[in-house]
């Protein structure tokens, strides 16, 4: 398996920690900085053991890990985050090596480092809203640096909260030029991670592949599945007793993605249809906003079709 190093790209923005010495020449104590390790590797003994042990070398003190080692894929995933003075130079450094022992895919980043995010919407407001808003009240570890929008709807909504807003219309006949103007925009602004809450607009194969990994879907699912206009009053008609939610990572497949995170809600034949929109809307907001957030805290991890989420 060839070895894939994974490293973010501001790291000149993280200062690194110089021991100081004091009048006897005994270095004090130093500032530390807590990092977040997130990797993945062929499974075998003794990984555990030379994580940890590289993370004390540099007088790091693990504050959480968790671990899982899948039998299908043969595949180790770990997520380490790790309180050291440590600079982040040296950190790579030992990673590196360390990688090319494992075979080792690996990212390391400051624990809650706010990601530079996009969010692309059509005229629904529910999930835009609730992004903002957690963004600003509950520390979502997001910075929302634009809003691109196929219609001109949800500007006065950026505007309150102070964003850039970015109007991209999107035909069949400027579907390659809007995809071309909204990869300069992500390559213009440093984006991390794009998050389609609501954009009505299908992605095609190639904006797929440039984003992979990158890009979080929300989409409504019910049991059975409802496509087309009106979803909600199709469920309705059909009396469902379950509506939901799906977050996950977009791929050409179309809604096919890797699942990171769904949510349901009971309902029963007493709800009308605009009560199943209200409830779904929710529904929606609460499993975007929760693969937004883990995905931002280096929570998931790609195991081929599926995803490891450490909670």
């Amino acid at each position: 398996m060839a070895t894939t190093l994974t490293h973010v790209s501001d790291a000149e923005s993280v200062p690194a920690a110089v021991p100081d010495a004091g009048p006897d020449g005994v270095p004090t104590a130093t500032a530390t900085t807590s990092w977040v390790l997130s990797l993945s590797c062929p499974d075998r003994p003794g990984i555990v053991h030379a994580v940890a042990g590289l993370l004390a070398e540099h007088n790091g003190n693990i504050t959480e890990s968790q671990q899982f080692g899948d039998a299908l894929s043969g595949l180790f995933f770990m997520r380490v985050q790790v309180d050291s003075a440590a600079s982040k130079e040296d950190l790579e450094a030992a990673l590196t090596r360390l990688a090319g022992r494992f075979s080792m895919t690996w990212n390391l980043d400051v624990a809650g480092r706010r990601m530079r995010t996009l969010v692309l919407v059509s005229a629904a407001a529910h999930c835009l809203h609730d992004l903002l808003f957690r963004q600003q009240s509950e520390n979502l570890p997001i910075d929302i640096v634009g809003i691109v929008g196929n219609h001109t709807d949800l500007a006065g909504l950026a505007e309150f909260y102070g964003v850039p807003f970015h109007h991209i219309p999107v035909t069949a006949a400027t579907k390659a030029d809007a995809e071309a103007a909204l990869l300069a925009l992500v390559a213009e602004l440093d984006v991390e991670l794009v998050v389609l809450a609501r954009y009505m607009q299908i992605l095609s194969d190639d904006l797929c592949r440039a984003l992979a990994g990158r890009a979080i879907n929300i989409h409504h699912s019910f049991l059975p599945s409802f496509k087309g206009a009106r979803p909600y009053a199709q469920a309705h008609d059909r009396g469902v007793k379950l509506i939901g939610a799906t977050a996950h990572y977009v791929t050409g497949d179309l809604d096919e993605g890797p699942i990171i995170e769904q949510d349901v809600e009971r309902v029963d034949h007493s709800r009308t249809a605009e009560d199943l929109v209200a409830l779904g809307q929710d529904v929606e907001r609460r499993a975007l906003a929760r693969a937004v957030r883990w995905h931002a805290e280096h929570r998931v991890l790609l195991d081929g079709h599926r995803t490891i989420v450490f909670r």
